[in-house]
């Protein structure tokens, strides 16, 4: 396959929920939702403000701190760190080591985190027979950001192999640099690049915007605002991000496994299915297939996965997500793209900041406060 080398740098780390303030509630709600799943959440490990987590070779998940440790998961809990980068990282604001992922073969690692000045920054380290080779490591993309919060910081492998790297506007408010809808800058925009094409990086041949004048190779999908959690469905191979609002309305995305990306999400002319401060909706806007106000619950969405377990078989299929602020684990029924029901799973995990997807596909849910829970049947 042709791809183009590059050697810009630029990425995405995290908004960390203590400051992720945004919306809430119900709208649109879709009617008549079959009985939704009897699950329990049981507590599995207690971490230092885990941010995200991965399935790992041996079956292992491992959990991300936001200090900078990361550590494994197995029968007995979490063990001692496996990596430690908190001399290369800080707390303040939304940032810390936001989000981590692994190529299909185990034979990758990447980290995403804000260095000590504030830049989002994704490193790699090769891993060999299940651990990680420290003098392998190298730094994939770097983005500076303008201000501390808004940093969105997640990575995932695609089912395309390729790295996704979701980063928020740049932060303080109301998007003041325009970045969401500015092509020209990485900033509010879910990128996608061949990590191992070139070096630092290469750029996938069939991105949308390649050779597109005064627009970044780099992008996938923009009109972003903080996609702070985002994951590809297992089973479909469909993409959904969990887009932080600003005021009045936090929203779920969504794109087919067969996009060719592109995609216009709408943010800072919209927030949510709304105009946003006057702004005007542009003509390729996609909107989010789910969105609730603050006037109900929450004020900042926590995007999780799609269930593709076997112990819950009634939640199959579901996206199930929460909110930093309200901590209920909720449901999406979805059919192509369309939400059919909505779901309150009636638990409740506390300040959720992130989900884990195990290598079996059950879910984990991640409070900031330490807690470490696995979605159980009841």
């Amino acid at each position: 396959m042709r791809v183009r080398t590059r050697s810009s740098a630029i990425i995405g780390t995290i908004c960390l929920v203590a400051s992720l303030a945004l919306t809430t509630a119900s709208a649109d709600e879709p009617a008549a939702p079959r009985q939704a799943a009897q699950v329990t959440l049981k507590n599995v490990a207690t971490a230092q403000n885990p941010t995200a987590g991965a399935a790992g070779p041996g079956g292992k998940l491992w959990i991300a701190e936001r200090p900078g440790t990361v550590r494994t998961l197995d029968s007995k809990g979490l063990g001692k760190p496996v990596l430690d980068i908190s001399a290369e990282t800080t707390t303040d604001g939304e940032r810390g080591l936001l989000g981590i992922a692994f190529d299909k073969k185990f034979a990758h690692f990447y980290i995403s985190f804000t260095n000590l000045e504030g830049t989002s920054t994704v490193d790699e380290f090769a891993v060999r027979h299940g651990r990680i080779q420290p003098h392998t490591r190298r730094t994939v993309i770097t983005q500076t950001q303008p201000y501390s919060n808004h940093n969105g910081g997640d990575i995932k492998i695609g089912p395309d192999g390729y790295l996704y790297i979701a980063l928020g506007d740049g932060g303080s408010g109301g998007d003041p640099h325009g970045n969401g809808q500015n092509l020209d800058t990485l900033l509010g925009k879910l990128l996608r690049i061949d990590p191992r094409g070139g070096k630092p990086y290469a750029i996938p041949p069939d991105n949308p915007f390649v050779d597109v004048p005064n627009a970044r190779d780099e992008i996938w999908a923009y009109g972003l605002r903080n996609p702070w959690r985002f994951s590809f469905d297992a089973g479909t191979g469909d993409l959904l991000i969990g887009d932080v609002g600003q005021n009045d309305w936090e929203e779920i995305d969504w794109a087919a496994a067969g996009s060719k990306g592109g995609e216009n999400y709408g943010w800072s002319q919209m927030e949510g299915t709304h105009p946003f401060r006057g702004g005007t909706e542009p003509a390729n806007h996609v909107p989010p297939i789910h969105e609730y106000d603050r006037t109900n619950f929450g004020c900042s969405v926590t995007g999780g996965f799609v269930y593709r377990g076997k112990a819950i078989a009634a939640l199959k299929g579901q996206y199930v997500y929460s909110d930093f602020c309200d901590g209920t684990i909720r449901s999406l029924q979805l059919e192509n793209g369309k939400v059919t029901g909505t779901n309150d799973l009636g638990v409740n995990g506390g300040e959720v900041v992130s989900f884990a997807q195990g290598g079996k596909g059950e879910l984990y849910v991640l409070a900031i406060g330490g807690s470490v829970f696995r979605i159980d049947p009841a």
